[in-house]
């Protein structure tokens, strides 16, 4: 068996932290949602084709020809025109029957073998806002049409963008025709296999779909709660760990520090002393915490040496967080948050969410910043400065 996975194109949405990686590296529990998604086709195929395309070179560098028995093969999708046209990039390399899934988007290894001895299915999930996906009406098992985000509730059933295919998918992607936006949709040619026959499998465990820059708090959050603990750091005296922690190699947990589970640490961190990490939170490598934390990812080479607060929050990679930084959290009203995504306002759902930062970001000391503000790669903020806008800057 292969799998084709499709990790080319850029995504806007999840600015700040795409404008530096390809999205299918943004990490949940250190590490990318692409090795994730391999981990999960381990012992289901022995070869994945990753079409790759912004940023090819770092997905490559990263995974190089082979992850843990599985062969990786990559093709470039040279310019980004649909996931009809990313799949048939693969056309020459496929033998048989084979699997399709996006690169940035999180399956499990028991749903994914659920799709295994289909001929032509996908997976599908039921959700309470179907109108943010493709949906499929069923009977049966049997797909009778898909709608993409319908404004009528018709189902609730979200195509996953996981699938199994035989090889006669590649005549019906060759006839796709372009779509409003200007590209190839694969389920233009899943349309057209409904005609025919084409099954429809629900999940049984999970799928988490990233959109936005606050799902990956709640994919990191769901895993760490899957996750058993395990200490290869050193811990001083009066340290005290409550629940499930993770603790890499050449890590030390000075005095003082209080950790509850589930909470993830990266290698040769120092944290502490009088640190404070609440349940939900990802430290990546070589970090320095001397402050609360909560629900939030912290990529690798993060400084927060002095006592600040990051609630919700993703944090790139090598950034300094001066002493006093609070990310505000919470609405007074109680309601979800909105926020910016593409110069559109987003209700994020989330009662709780903080600032997204990108890579090589310097705060000053002081620094307050609103719920769902973002702030660029390499931006910089005053002594005492309120973010009250996306602090944006050059791609």
């Amino acid at each position: 068996m292969q799998a084709v996975i499709l990790a080319a194109g850029k995504s806007t949405r999840t600015y700040p932290l795409t404008l530096t990686r390809p999205k299918p590296l943004l990490p949940i529990m250190n590490k990318p949602l692409l090795w994730h998604n391999l981990k999960a086709l381990r012992g289901i195929v022995d070869e994945a084709i990753i079409i790759v395309g912004f940023k090819k070179e770092m997905i490559i560098g990263f995974f190089g020809n082979e992850f843990e028995g599985i062969r990786l093969s990559y093709v470039e999708q040279k310019e980004q025109l649909g996931t009809a046209h990313a799949v048939m990039q693969a056309e020459t390399l496929i033998r048989g029957p084979f699997l399709v899934l996006y690169g940035d988007d999180l399956y499990s290894t028991k749903d994914i073998r659920r799709l295994l001895g289909h001929r032509n299915a996908a997976l599908v999930k039921e959700v309470d806002d179907p109108e943010r996906f493709g949906v499929y009406v069923e009977e049966d098992g049997i797909a009778k049409r898909i709608v993409e985000k319908p404004k009528e509730r018709i189902s609730n059933l979200a195509n996953t963008g996981c699938y199994i295919f035989d090889r006669n998918i590649f005549s019906l992607l060759k006839a796709v025709q372009r779509s409003e936006r200007g590209e190839y949709e694969l389920t233009d040619a899943v349309s057209r296999l409904i005609e025919d026959r084409f099954e429809v499998v629900k999940i049984q465990d999970y799928w988490l779909p990233i959109g936005y820059p606050w799902d990956l708090l709640n994919a990191n959050r769901l895993l760490l709660d899957r996750m058993e603990g395990i200490n290869l750091g050193l811990m001083e005296d009066h340290v005290t760990i409550k629940g499930k922690v993770s603790i890499g190699k050449g890590t030390v947990i000075k005095a003082g520090t209080y950790i509850e589970g589930p909470v993830m640490i990266g290698e040769n961190c120092v944290i502490g002393p009088s640190a404070y990490l609440r349940p939900g939170t990802t430290i990546g490598n070589n970090c320095v915490i001397r402050s609360e934390i909560v629900d939030s990812i912290i990529m690798d080479g993060v400084k927060a040496k002095h006592h600040s607060y990051l609630g919700y929050s993703v944090v790139g990679e090598n950034s300094n967080i001066a002493a006093g930084t609070i990310t505000a959290d919470y609405r007074h009203d109680g309601g979800s948050h909105m926020t910016v995504v593409n110069g559109q306002k987003v209700n994020s759902g989330r009662r709780k969410l903080g600032a997204f930062i990108g890579d090589n970001v310097k705060t000053g000391i002081n620094t307050c910043i609103y719920p769902g503000r973002k702030i660029w790669p390499n931006q910089s903020t005053l002594p005492g400065e309120v973010i009250t806008k996306d602090r944006t800057g050059g791609e």
